[in-house]
């Protein structure tokens, strides 16, 4: 996101004020000084106040909100106009209607009311009525599109609102502050700071000046909503890969059924050393499980040998048993004896 720097805000005069007679005391903190009774702007304010709301408009702009962008001097149409185009956002050249946005519902029957002459006069319903009946139906389209034209694709309430000179646009940042919407002025030194959210000292009269912040702004914009588009089609391209997935007609009880991670990561957890137990299990523990099975094979075949002595019981004593364990173990390992 590219910003603005200080010769480029000079060569653009955004410096220059009001006269001092028509300062703001509340802008005091935003002055560098005067000179020939003209108050000089400190462009480090306008620097740290058009970093911020790059930021914030290029956020609101990602997440998909609209920023509706206010003008109404003679002299800034045209640069309010391209940056609605430019940015696909709503505009306001013509003056503030009260109510556009704390009375959106009746705005918005105003602009069906547009839609339905504009069909009208498509389908041919204006060749059947007077002369004086189309004149005054015309009239009434030509006027709803001055003053809402701009916000005809405007679908709710705005994110944020950028305003040059909100001194001028009173009602709207009264109605934005209402309705919580933010506020972005380009404030000169005869505008109240304490009305906005975002502050950017500069001269909102020249053209050249108005036409370098708002270009800023505007890319900020078109960036976040560049960011959005590519999201949702990110966001597309995966439900549709989910989609496609064919699905067997095998019964699984576990589907949409999906394990926190969390206790995976504890069961894998818990799995470690289980498997690090395993693994350094010393070799007597194997020894100690096959004794038994090597005592019982000798004690199977010394019965077998001795078949005819054996005593009828089929019962052995304990004493008479453990010899016979001894005797198998100590053949069992003559390796260790030889080692000794």
């Amino acid at each position: 996101m590219e910003t603005v720097n200080i010769q480029d805000l000079i060569g653009a005069g955004v410096h220059f004020g009001c006269r001092v007679s028509r300062w703001n005391p509340k802008m005091a903190p935003y002055i560098h000084g005067r000179r020939n009774l003209i108050h000089i702007i400190d462009l480090r304010q306008t620097l740290r106040g058009m970093v911020r709301a790059q930021n914030v408009l290029y956020h609101m702009a990602a997440e998909g909100a609209q920023i509706l962008w206010v003008g109404t001097k003679r002299q800034v149409k045209g640069v309010i106009q391209e940056a609605g185009q430019r940015t696909g956002m709503p505009v306001v050249i013509e003056r503030w209607i009260g109510g556009t946005l704390t009375n959106f519902s009746v705005i918005r029957s105003r602009l069906r009311r547009l839609e339905e002459l504009e069909t009208q006069e498509e389908d041919g319903t204006f060749q059947a009525l007077s002369k004086k009946e189309v004149s005054s139906l015309r009239r009434e389209k030509r006027k709803i599109t001055r003053n809402l034209g701009g916000i005809r694709e405007m679908g709710g309430i705005p994110g944020a609102m950028v305003v040059i000179d909100p001194a001028r646009e009173a009602k709207a940042v009264r109605e934005a502050r209402k309705m919580g919407v933010a506020v972005i002025g380009l404030l000169d030194t005869d505008c109240n700071p304490e009305l906005v959210d975002i502050v950017i000292p500069g001269n909102d009269d020249a053209l050249k000046s108005v036409r370098l912040l708002v270009e800023k702004l505007a890319s900020a914009v078109e960036e976040g909503a560049a960011n959005a588009r590519m999201s949702a089609a990110t966001m597309g391209d995966a439900e549709r890969s989910d989609e496609a997935v064919p699905v067997s007609d095998e019964p699984r009880p576990t589907r949409g059924q999906r394990v926190p991670r969390s206790m995976i990561k504890s069961a894998a957890a818990d799995a470690v050393p289980a498997a690090e137990d395993a693994e350094e299990a010393p070799a007597g523990e194997a020894l100690a499980l096959a004794e038994p099975t090597e005592a019982s094979d000798s004690a199977e075949s010394s019965s077998e040998a001795g078949g005819e002595e054996a005593s009828p019981d089929p019962q052995v004593d304990e004493g008479e048993a453990q010899p016979s364990s001894d005797s198998s173990v100590a053949a069992a390992s003559p390796s260790d004896g030889q080692a000794t």
